[in-house]
C-alpha cells in the first residue's frame, strides 16, 4: 500500500506564491512518476504539472512559466513552486503518485488566492 502526504499550501494574495510538497511511502521500489492535479469549486479535477521518474516535467499551458515541478531530495517526493499566482489558480491541489499500474491520491490541500 502506498501512502501520499502533503504540506504547503494555505492563502496567498494575486501575485504572490507558495510551494507544495508530497512525499510517497510504503511498499515501494524505484522511483516512479509524479505530479500535481486540482479541483476548483464546480470543476472537474485537472492536471497542473507531473515529473518522470528521470525528472523532465510536463505542465498545464495554464500554468507553464509560472509553476515549477521538481523532485525532491528523498525518493518519492515531489515539490510544486507556485509563482506570480492568479485568483484562478484557487483550488484542491491533490497530489498524484502513480506505481506498478495504480494511482494513488493525496487528501487534497486548499490554495486561496484572493486579496
Amino acid at each position: 500500500q502506498v501512502q501520499l502526504v502533503e504540506s504547503g499550501g494555505g492563502w496567498v494574495p494575486p501575485g504572490g506564491s507558495l510551494r507544495l510538497s508530497c512525499a510517497a511511502s510504503g511498499s515501494i521500489f524505484g522511483s516512479w512518476p509524479m505530479g500535481w492535479y486540482r479541483q476548483a469549486p464546480g470543476k472537474q479535477r485537472e492536471l497542473v504539472a507531473t515529473i518522470s521518474s528521470a525528472g523532465n516535467p510536463d505542465y498545464a499551458d495554464s500554468v507553464q512559466g509560472r509553476f515549477t515541478v521538481s523532485r525532491g531530495n528523498a525518493r518519492n517526493t515531489v515539490d510544486l513552486q507556485m509563482s506570480s499566482l492568479k485568483s484562478e489558480d484557487t483550488a484542491v491541489y491533490y497530489c498524484n503518485f502513480r506505481h506498478l499500474g495504480a494511482t494513488y491520491w493525496g487528501n487534497g490541500t486548499l490554495v486561496t488566492v484572493s486579496s
